[in-house]
């Protein structure tokens, strides 16, 4: 049974850094583990009691939850690798039994302690190719927690552009542009500015696609109350006289096509028109769902 269990345990820990490599560094539908986790508690939340509250911690739990199941599956997967060698292939400090630590928890501990580089020495590895693979556990752990910290400091900007995006179009709402304010040059900025940020959201969710389960609250941050104002604004700005107008809107429009398309493959599968998959969007994200859900 020796072999046996460390291959075993060594497709375990290979089956967790693909999932960690297609989440964080090539993110596409491979990272089944992460997305369903996510998936999961924003569902849950929707069955829990102060609903509103249990959406807006939906996001940040689901990280927590989908670092946790990768440290633990890892550490479990190495100590899968070493258990089946214990006592014989390690060495153990003064004072300790080795045929009373050579069971699966201190498989797990040599595990955890080497992949969170604590290094304690009282169990080590004194066989030749345990004594390679053991620091090759210790540089996943590091690699583990740089990959968590980048992932971490990713996505909370890409959360803050949503929400500035969102912010944005709630100040346009309340100016009531019409077609004649928008039938000018400083049309075509505003035109032209929300399109470039459209297109900036449409990649923070392809890049990180957790973030769609992070509730933005309140409705003038969210860009899901908002983003049917920007339809709005493509609509007018169409009837222009302004040519330079009238290709800020179409760019604006296109941009509009190519985010509500990239919702509805990633996350809502609705296979409905643009506007279809706007208010499916909607009403996953809005107040009154979050109250509901």
């Amino acid at each position: 049974m020796e072999w046996p269990l460390s291959l075993l345990g060594a497709a375990l820990v290979a089956f967790m850094l693909r999932e960690v490599f297609h989440t964080l560094w090539h993110p596409t539908r491979h990272a089944g583990l992460s997305r369903l986790v996510m998936t999961t508690l924003w569902r849950l939340s929707g069955h829990l009691s102060g609903r509103h509250r249990a959406a807006g911690l939906s996001g940040p739990l689901g990280m927590v939850c989908v670092v946790s199941i990768w440290a633990l599956a890892i550490a479990v997967g190495w100590a899968l690798v070493y258990w089946p060698h214990m006592p014989e292939s390690f060495a153990y400090s003064t004072g300790l039994d080795p045929s009373a630590h050579a069971g699966p928890v201190d498989a797990l501990y040599v595990s955890l302690v080497t992949l969170t580089t604590l290094g304690l020495g009282d169990i080590a590895p004194a066989t030749g190719w345990l004594r390679i693979l053991a620091p090759l556990e210790a540089l996943v752990g590091f690699a583990l927690l740089s990959a968590t910290v980048t992932w971490t400091l990713g996505l909370y900007p890409a959360l803050a552009r949503r929400r500035t995006l969102a912010l944005r179009l709630s100040h346009l709402r309340r100016t009531h542009a019409t077609t004649q304010a928008l039938d000018s040059d400083a049309g075509v900025a505003v035109l032209a500015g929300v399109a470039a940020e459209l297109c900036v959201v449409s990649i923070d969710f392809m890049q990180y696609p957790e973030s769609y389960y992070f509730y933005d609250g309140d409705d003038r941050a969210s860009l899901a109350e908002q983003i049917g104002y920007a339809a709005e604004l493509a609509e007018h700005a169409a009837k222009a006289r302004h040519p330079d107008v009238g290709l800020a809107a179409d760019v604006l429009d296109a941009a509009l096509d190519d985010l509500a398309s990239i919702l509805d493959e990633l996350f809502l599968h609705t296979g409905a028109a643009r506007s279809g998959v706007l208010d499916a969007y909607a009403a996953e994200h809005s107040i009154e769902a979050a109250a509901r859900r």
